[in-house]
C-alpha cells in the first residue's frame, strides 16, 4: 500500500513538474523545489568566497559591470514574455576570483564567479559577456534542478517520495546528494555515457543559444561570441576530449551552431544599441 501510494505521489510529481525552458521551448522535469536549491546555493557560494582570494580591480568592476548589464537583459526578457517567476529568490551577486582556472560558473539564485585565468581569452567585455551570459542561462534554464531531477529518475525515484514527504532534515540531505549528482557523482557509467552527458551538451547549447540572446539584449554583439569560442578552440587545439564523452559539445560544432544563430541573435542587438 505505501509504496502504490509513493507510486502514485511519483507519478503526480513528474506530471505536475513539467516546465518549459525559456526561448527554446524545451520540455524539462523540474523535482526538487527551488527554495531548497536557493538556500543551498547561497550558502556553498559563500563559503566558496570565504575561502578564495576575491579580486577587487578594474577587471572586478568589468566583472560587475558586465553582470549587471546581462541581469537587466534578462530580466527584461522574461519579464515581457511573462516569465518572471523564474527570478522569484534570485539575489544577483558578480565576484571576480584569483584563481589560473579558465572556467566561470554561475549557481542558482544568481550566484556568479569569473576566475581570473579566463580574462586572458575573453580579451574585452564583449568576450567576458559571452562566458557570463552562458552562465547566467543554465541558472534561467534551471539546468540544475533539472540533473539534480534526472538523477531521481536515474535512481529509481525512490528519493522523490523523500524530497516530499521527508522531514526538513532529509529534505536538505537528499538535496545535498542531489547536487552532488547533478555535476555526475554517483551515477553509473552507462547512464553517464548514455543519457547524463548527451544531455549535459544539450543544456551547453541551449546555453549557448540564451547566452548569446542575452549578451546581445545587453548590448553586446554577439559576433564576438563566435570570435571567443574561435579563440579557445585555437587555445584547447590537439588537447579537446571526444566529443561523446564530454559535457561540452566540441569547439567546431560550438561555433558552426552560434553562426546559425547569428541572425537571430543581431536583431536583439540591433534594438539594443
Amino acid at each position: 500500500m505505501k509504496k502504490t501510494l509513493l507510486g502514485m505521489l511519483v507519478v503526480v510529481g513528474l506530471i505536475s513538474s513539467c516546465a518549459r525552458v525559456p526561448l527554446t521551448g524545451r520540455r524539462q522535469l523540474l523535482l526538487v523545489p527551488n527554495d531548497q536549491i536557493l538556500a543551498l546555493s547561497s550558502q556553498q557560494y559563500k563559503q566558496f568566497l570565504d575561502t578564495s582570494r576575491v579580486v577587487n580591480s578594474n577587471d572586478a568592476e568589468m566583472v560587475r559591470r558586465v553582470g549587471t548589464r546581462i541581469r537587466q537583459a534578462v530580466e527584461q526578457y522574461l519579464n515581457a514574455n511573462g516569465l518572471s517567476k523564474r527570478l522569484e529568490g534570485f539575489n544577483w551577486e558578480y565576484n571576480l576570483v584569483q584563481s589560473p582556472q579558465v572556467n566561470a560558473w554561475c549557481m542558482p539564485g544568481g550566484k556568479i564567479v569569473v576566475y581570473s585565468g579566463i580574462l586572458p581569452y575573453t580579451q574585452n567585455e564583449a568576450g567576458l559577456a559571452t562566458v557570463m551570459a552562458h552562465e547566467v542561462s543554465h541558472a534561467i534554464a534551471e539546468h540544475g534542478n533539472e540533473r539534480m531531477s534526472e538523477s531521481l529518475v536515474a535512481n529509481g525515484l525512490m528519493q522523490v517520495g523523500q524530497a516530499y514527504l521527508g522531514s526538513q532534515a532529509q529534505q536538505s540531505n537528499t538535496t545535498k546528494a542531489l547536487l552532488m549528482q547533478a555535476v555526475g557523482a554517483g551515477l553509473p557509467a552507462a547512464y553517464q555515457v548514455g543519457r547524463a552527458l548527451p544531455h549535459s551538451r544539450a543544456q551547453e547549447s541551449e546555453a549557448d543559444h540564451l547566452g548569446l540572446i542575452f549578451m546581445s539584449m545587453a548590448g553586446y554583439n554577439p559576433q564576438e561570441a563566435v570570435t571567443f569560442w574561435s579563440r579557445m578552440a585555437k587555445a584547447g587545439s590537439g588537447k579537446s576530449t571526444p566529443e561523446f564523452l564530454s559535457d561540452h559539445p566540441s569547439d567546431q560544432r560550438r561555433i558552426s551552431e552560434l553562426q546559425k544563430l547569428l541572425p537571430e541573435a543581431m536583431k536583439y542587438y540591433n534594438k539594443a544599441r
